[in-house]
């Protein structure tokens, strides 16, 4: 079963950045869809971005134009650059395969003060 790591969370103020990174225990950045979720208190888990094998990206309408999801094939890393965070985006983030079908990691806390 693949492991999923994710890290670079932490606490900013609103209008800062971050850069999360996630390393899978298994080779597969480089061939999966990979995507980024977050899940803040009280509600659901929600898909952020998303990006095919192909390098195709989507995202959010909250994140739109602030968040850039990227992978590092040769490290098997997958990142999402956070910016211009505002106190919403608080949450902690996760990163799976696409249709989230590997066990879930501890995620990694962002917190944004307003």
């Amino acid at each position: 079963q693949v492991q999923l790591v994710e890290s670079g969370g932490g606490l900013v103020q609103a209008g800062g950045s971050l850069k999360l990174s996630c390393a899978p225990s298994a080779t597969v950045v480089s061939i999966k869809p990979m995507a980024w979720y977050r899940q803040a208190p009280g509600k659901q888990r929600e898909l952020v971005a998303r990006i095919t094998s192909g390098g195709t990206t989507n995202y959010a309408d909250t994140v739109k134009g602030r968040f850039t999801i990227s992978r590092d094939n040769a490290n098997n890393t997958l990142y999402l650059q956070m910016n211009s965070l505002k106190f919403e985006d608080t949450a902690v983030y996760y990163c799976n395969e696409i249709y989230g079908r590997y066990s879930w990691g501890q995620g990694t806390q962002v917190t944004v003060s307003s």
